[in-house]
């Protein structure tokens, strides 16, 4: 099974390859209302993911299901104008697939946004946060089952699995644009159901700065192949479980999409900055 799934591997990259000479070094993982900043990248190759072998099809409102290859501030990115989701069905090796094919294609970096809830009543709607820390709450672990060592070590540590280095790089060059950026925890949840107010009262007192159904896995599968991950959220409403107030899907991309200017300046002022 294990070297099924390395040669499913290398077919995507192979693939991908011959659509384009670019040979990209930092990966971006774009969320709920967030994939605009793919509408930036220059000298471009657009790939719909259904074109790609072994890929899954995004089926989310607000993510349009395409990798995005080009220059973006300087660097060489390929962008996932969309993601997948454990709660679309897809086990959650498949939801992580893609990443394992960006470490293939050549990224040494992944910078992993998402819309979420935020559980710490310090926090407001609009807020980005540098996720510090997670808390795998889905069930699951992309890394269940037979371990092949070309795609990296049986245990992984996950004493760091967000680059300490690019957090304080983050948190530097929002000072520099005027953004307060808030800092934390991120609570990984399978849904698609948002949470009840018991669940998030249990969360934040577990630690949970905010809660969301994407990153963790592909987080882990970041660190399994050897890559550095900066997690940025954006959250879009306040989950606060002793004052919940009904919410929508619409609402979310809506507040997303309100942040996204600021997100695309923060997100192009990392690259700027960063080095590889």
């Amino acid at each position: 099974m294990a070297t099924a799934a390395f040669d499913r591997i290398e077919e995507a990259k192979n693939w991908i390859q011959q659509k384009t000479s670019h040979v990209p070094e930092i990966g971006l993982i774009l969320g709920s209302g967030l994939g605009d900043l793919a509408n930036d990248i220059e000298d471009v190759t657009v790939i719909p993911y259904s074109d790609i072998p072994h890929f899954p099809v995004s089926t989310v409102e607000g993510h349009a299901g395409q990798l995005v290859v080009g220059q973006l501030s300087g660097k060489t990115v390929i962008a996932m104008q969309g993601r997948f989701h454990y709660y679309e069905g897809y086990p959650v090796q498949e939801v992580v697939f893609p990443v394992y094919v960006m470490k293939a294609l050549g990224v040494k970096v992944l910078i992993a946004t998402n819309a979420c809830g935020g559980m710490n009543s310090t926090f407001a709607a609009g807020d980005l946060m540098l996720i510090e820390d997670h808390i795998n709450m889905t069930g699951v672990n992309p890394l269940i089952g037979p371990n092949d060592s070309r795609l990296g070590v049986r245990f992984p540590d996950m004493s760091e699995a967000y680059d300490r280095e690019l957090i304080t790089l983050a948190q530097q060059v929002g000072e520099s644009q005027g953004l307060s950026l808030q800092k934390g925890v991120y609570a990984g949840v399978s849904g698609p159901t948002y949470m009840t107010p018991a669940e998030l009262i249990m969360l934040r007192n577990l630690g949970g700065d905010t809660v969301g159904m994407s990153t963790v896995p592909e987080t882990i599968v970041a660190n399994h192949a050897g890559m550095k991950v900066l997690g940025i959220s954006c959250i879009t409403d306040m989950a606060i479980g002793e004052n919940l107030e009904p919410l929508t899907h619409e609402q979310v991309v809506e507040v997303a999409d309100r942040t996204r200017p600021r997100f695309i300046r923060l997100v192009k002022g990392i690259l700027d900055e960063v080095s590889l």
